[in-house]
């Protein structure tokens, strides 16, 4: 049975929620990530202190990450399309591929106790700071996209990764493209029409994954809780146009630098939570 309903509970998780999409907002206009590398992690510690057990914090908080992406990974991929900035011919080369990695990423992830997701949660955000903090738009791999094994494995890889983190596809999926020399803006289209295409099935098996479980918390569905998803993309979707306007009033390679260290810390401080 789900946490007994209480509006002691109630307005203090929604005013935390409403943090929460704001500051996820913000730093998604200002940086051009996607909501669910902040979302997931700010839940997974706010939680606690709302008597959800360990054991189910971060399959709740993944679910939850992937319940607001749907929504507003179609708004973003729509204005992608209309900016001409989904490839088309890309999407056709790596979706079935993507696909099939999130496939695989719903299994694991929700079979997966809470100690392995934060490993791969800790493991992949410290990537991400690195890349964030030291990488230059300018490194790639190689000049194009490698032959189908190889796609296969990058489509797999931003699938996979992305639905067990419960990120979007832009995360993963813009630095990925970048390092085979796909230009900036249709790395960042491309990679958002993807969002739904990974948030999607994604949520459905948290959800059923999670049904009926002890200990969640009220308006919970499977593991994906509604309240948040109600309280956080409004407040994603209100705060990002405040994000993009201060992207044009803030250094670029400071905010990156910022959030690598925002990143490092979360990633330190899950890989604490299992190894500490």
């Amino acid at each position: 049975m789900p946490i007994e309903f209480d509006f002691a509970f109630l307005l203090p998780f929604a005013l935390a929620l409403l943090a929460t999409g704001a500051f996820a907002g913000t730093l998604a206009g200002l940086l051009g990530v996607g909501g669910g590398i902040v979302i997931v992690p700010i839940l997974y510690m706010l939680l606690p202190a709302f008597g959800v057990p360990e054991d189910l914090r971060m399959h709740l908080a993944v679910g939850t990450s992937l319940a607001t992406i749907v929504p507003t990974g179609l708004v973003s991929a729509q204005s992608h399309w209309k900016r001409g900035g989904v490839d088309v011919d890309l999407l056709k080369k790596l979706g079935a591929f993507v696909v099939l990695g999130v496939a695989i990423g719903i299994f694991i992830g929700t079979r997966a106790g809470g100690e392995t997701l934060k490993i791969i949660f800790a493991s992949v955000a410290l990537l991400v700071a690195v890349h964030m903090g030291l990488g230059k738009q300018e490194w790639c791999l190689r000049k194009s996209l490698p032959s189908w094994p190889g796609r296969a494995l990058i489509g797999m890889f931003i699938g996979g990764f992305s639905v067990v983190m419960g990120i979007g596809g832009g995360t993963l999926g813009v630095p990925t493209l970048s390092l085979f020399n796909v230009p900036i803006r249709r790395a960042v289209g491309t990679a958002a029409a993807l969002g739904p295409v990974i948030a999607l099935p994604g949520v459905i098996g948290f959800i059923i994954s999670g049904f009926g479980e002890p200990g969640l918390p009220p308006f919970s569905l499977g593991y994906a809780n509604l309240l948040a998803f109600a309280v956080i993309v409004p407040s994603t979707i209100a705060f990002a146009p405040l994000g993009a306007k201060l992207a044009h009033t803030i250094s670029p390679p400071l905010l990156r630098r910022a959030f690598a260290v925002f990143l490092l810390i979360t990633a330190c401080r899950m890989a604490w939570a299992v190894f500490g």
